[in-house]
């Protein structure tokens, strides 16, 4: 059986085994494939298998290639699979959900610790001599924020949403939810579920954990910027397109929002003419909140099992 990874490198730079995956069948790795339909037909070649992260896999690549059976995403998101006509054409789509929860939230809390305390700001200019040069014991380069009593809204409960909520109880903060669905028996006197009007009027903080779709895409907009809180930090590690980002880089640069930190943008990788290279007070990373090695080990683990359900007759995972 021949298996086909199209861009393996981002989930494996050399870190992992592919082992799991080798014990099921003769695999073929590229690190990376070009998203264009003759250099991905030429790698995929007569596999039956093929496993993606980023390789888009659109109508015209599932028809032309007539001896995949099944397609593993290696992600969450499957929007890189055209799941309908695979479905029509009899290919089983799976995902790994799950895999990223923790290290996901921790990486929300790392970006908001980042605005709050300026810890990288503040190590530069000890490096730089300025401690040393200082007349008192101590300076401050920014101000700094405590999160104890601010409230947080978050946007989306799913389990990288529920796993943020935990955190952010633990530092004594007040938690908005704002989720398709509520949980009465789950509210306290610090976490309700409210509406986004409610949330946006009365957050410190905004952070972003919902899917990416019709009613969520541009969620974070002028419009709903002008409801929120002056000097409000919005944080998004969920999808680059649920932020308007020349809206919020005048939001950020008007001082309507006090900063921002993003792990995700509309295109990536991200353009140099991206509004938010112009904007103050703005973190960005390049979409790592969900790459710690052991989250990765999980994925790749999840993976393994998806093939081997889907070769055992009991598919797993199924998104189609």
């Amino acid at each position: 059986m021949k298996i086909v990874i199209l861009d393996g490198y981002t989930l494996n730079p050399g870190d992992l085994s592919w082992e799991g995956l080798q014990k099921v069948g003769n695999v073929i790795i590229y690190d990376r494939t070009e998203n264009e339909v003759d250099k991905i037909l030429n790698a995929i070649d007569d596999a039956e298998i093929i496993f993606t992260n980023k390789t888009i896999l659109n109508k015209e690549v599932l028809e032309k290639a007539p001896n995949i059976k099944y397609i593993g995403v290696l992600a969450t998101g499957y929007n890189v699979v055209d799941i309908t006509t695979a479905k029509k054409l009899g290919i089983t789509v799976t995902n790994v959900p799950g895999y990223s929860t923790n290290a996901v939230a921790q990486m929300t809390f790392a970006l908001l610790l980042e605005l709050t305390n300026q810890v990288g700001i503040h190590s530069n200019a000890v490096h730089a001599g300025e401690w040393s040069n200082s007349l008192d014991f101590c300076f401050s380069k920014t101000p700094l924020i405590e999160l104890s009593n601010k409230t947080i809204g978050i946007i989306g409960f799913g389990q990288i949403g529920s796993a943020t909520v935990k955190i952010a109880q633990a530092f004594g903060m007040k938690v908005l939810v704002n989720s398709n669905r509520s949980f009465p028996e789950l509210e306290t006197e610090t976490l309700k579920f409210t509406d986004l009007d409610t949330l946006f009027a009365q957050s410190d903080v905004i952070s972003l954990h919902c899917p990416l779709t019709e009613k969520t895409e541009r969620i974070i907009n002028k419009s709903s910027i002008e409801r929120m809180n002056k000097g409000v930090i919005i944080i998004n590690t969920a999808r680059g397109a649920l932020i308007v980002e020349e809206d919020l880089k005048n939001a950020l640069n008007s001082g309507k929002v006090g900063g921002a930190a993003i792990d995700v943008a509309s295109v990536e990788p991200m353009p140099k003419e991206n509004p938010l290279f112009q904007a103050k007070n703005c973190v960005i990373t390049p979409h790592i909140a969900w790459a710690p090695k052991e989250a990765r080990k999980r994925l790749m683990k999840i993976a393994t099992h998806n093939l081997k359900a889907f070769l055992n007759g009991d598919p797993m995972h199924v998104v189609n």
